[in-house]
């Protein structure tokens, strides 16, 4: 039994020309204590799978299992243990911390809403997170705006491991930082990983920092899984196009090894109430009449799933 399963799960928002299909039946599954990679560009809805699946945002359809627990639609007492169990880590740590906070009340803040602790055991518990995350006591009294992005990213890790969940969704919580300070983020996040057997969603556009962290990868295109498999299997041998066109965007170091780029043309597909279809069709150089038909994810070596009705094709070129 997976840890946790997601089926069909969908995300739609109404707009003046129709609905948003942010989210549009969307299925996998993650072990305990594995890290799924959900890759994919800017607006193609990874953050709002993640936010949908924790309960930030509520789900059109579809179904989230919790350790075997259907929790798609918990009540008031169920979501608040829920939440316990299921915490984030945001994008942005400039913004996700209250300003008028220190950085001891931010992370103290849940520890009161739990009512676990005593007010003795209050603030040892603060330090003890504080340590885990590697910030300095000195700067428990400092404010966000004293921080630089890597210690206030520290800080947000702490708060969201204050009651000691069990599943982390990491919503490209290294993206606003330098290269440097993400080496030491993501480092922190995979020891803290094994020390606790947490199960991180990592949500990135960026294959190589889910390269070093994750499991298994997800290709999310507008709303839909075009491709899943291991990791090491994905860098590999990619099949679908856009998974292709991703990974030929990772810069390399070798200057004596010129890399060739798959450059993507023709427009992207409206996400309000999109055609029956691949979507990523009109972009792609192998796209036939075929293609505008429904293509659901089938399995094309074990364990490696891809959306695309020419796999093969591509595969002789």
């Amino acid at each position: 039994m997976a840890f946790l399963e997601i089926e069909h799960l969908k995300k739609y928002f109404p707009s003046p020309r129709g609905m948003v299909h942010a989210v549009d039946d969307v299925s996998f599954s993650i072990e305990k204590g594995k890290t799924l990679g959900l890759v994919g560009e800017s607006g193609c809805g990874k953050s709002t799978l993640g936010r949908t699946i924790i309960h930030l945002l509520d789900s059109t359809d579809g179904v989230i299992r919790f350790e075997g627990e259907d929790v798609t639609h918990p009540n008031k007492q169920k979501l608040r243990k829920l939440r316990e169990n299921m915490q984030i880590i945001f994008q942005d740590p400039y913004s996700s911390l209250n300003p008028r906070l220190t950085i001891q009340e931010t992370i103290l803040e849940p520890l009161k809403l739990s009512k676990r602790f005593d007010k003795d055991s209050l603030e040892k518990e603060a330090d003890r997170l504080m340590e885990m995350a590697g910030i300095e006591k000195r700067f428990r009294l400092s404010y966000p705006h004293e921080l630089d992005g890597g210690r206030r990213q520290r800080v947000c890790i702490a708060r969201a491991l204050a009651l000691m969940p069990k599943f982390v969704v990491c919503d490209e919580p290294v993206s606003a930082l330098d290269v440097s300070i993400q080496a030491q983020i993501l480092n922190l996040l995979m020891d803290l990983q094994d020390e606790y057997g947490l199960t991180y969603l990592f949500v990135t556009h960026d294959l190589s920092v889910v390269r070093h962290i994750s499991t298994d990868i997800c290709v999310m295109y507008l709303g839909q899984m075009v491709e899943t498999c291991p990791t090491k299997e994905l860098f590999a041998h990619s099949y679908h196009p856009y998974t292709q066109a991703l990974l030929s965007a990772i810069l390399t170091v070798d200057i004596h090894k010129k890399k060739e780029r798959m450059l993507l043309k023709g427009e992207i597909n409206s996400p309000i109430n999109p055609k029956p279809g691949c979507r990523f069709a009109p972009r792609c150089p192998y796209a036939t009449e075929e293609c505008h038909q429904e293509i659901p994810l089938h399995e094309v070596e074990p364990g490696h799933f891809v959306a695309c009705c020419h796999v093969k094709e591509i595969n002789q070129l």
